[in-house]
């Protein structure tokens, strides 16, 4: 099953980014292949009858899969980047942080109004990011498809806040 396998490769890196957080480390996942494509499969599976439009990747690791994605089902991918980083017109969500506040862009042409997007990350945690997300593409005229996570942390409620948005959530591993 690909969730034991995609837990088996996770390395869990303790006190980082912070005493008490318990990162999930992705990068063992990168230098497996096989099993890279074992996960673009299990998406693939689990999204085949829902239409798709255009894949939109969270800056960072929401690109990795998130490309992988899109090239395998023959949609476009765009970058949902932190402020700064991109270099042509944007559009821009502040959201609210635990400490603070961080601002994301999608570039003004990422997708036509009215095209259905499937949201990508490589973990959902508590949902913020990828809700703020989700307001953003609302608010240039987009449909929000789903969303797809190799992991979740369920203990932080992040599927709740998100379902309001859509309830076609994808968690390939749950913690």
């Amino acid at each position: 099953m690909i969730a034991q396998q995609i837990k088996a490769a996770i390395r869990d890196i303790p006190d980082f980014p912070k005493p008490g957080i318990i990162f999930k480390d992705i990068t063992p996942i990168l230098k497996d292949p096989v099993l890279c494509e074992e996960i673009i499969n299990a998406f693939v599976s689990q999204l085949k009858d829902t239409p798709i439009d255009v894949i939109a990747g969270v800056e960072s690791r929401g690109f990795l899969f998130g490309l992988m994605l899109a090239i395998r089902l023959g949609v476009p991918f765009v970058p949902v980047r932190k402020a700064g980083k991109l270099p042509y017109a944007i559009r821009q969500k502040v959201y609210e942080l635990e400490y603070g506040t961080a601002t994301i862009e999608l570039h003004t042409d990422a997708f036509e109004p009215g095209q259905r997007v499937l949201i990508h990350d490589d973990l959902l945690a508590t949902g913020g990011t990828v809700t703020a997300a989700s307001h953003l593409i609302q608010g240039m005229g987009g449909m929000v498809a789903g969303f797809s996570f190799v992991v979740g942390l369920g203990f932080l409620n992040g599927r709740q806040k998100i379902q309001p948005i859509s309830n076609h959530i994808i968690v390939l591993a749950d913690y």
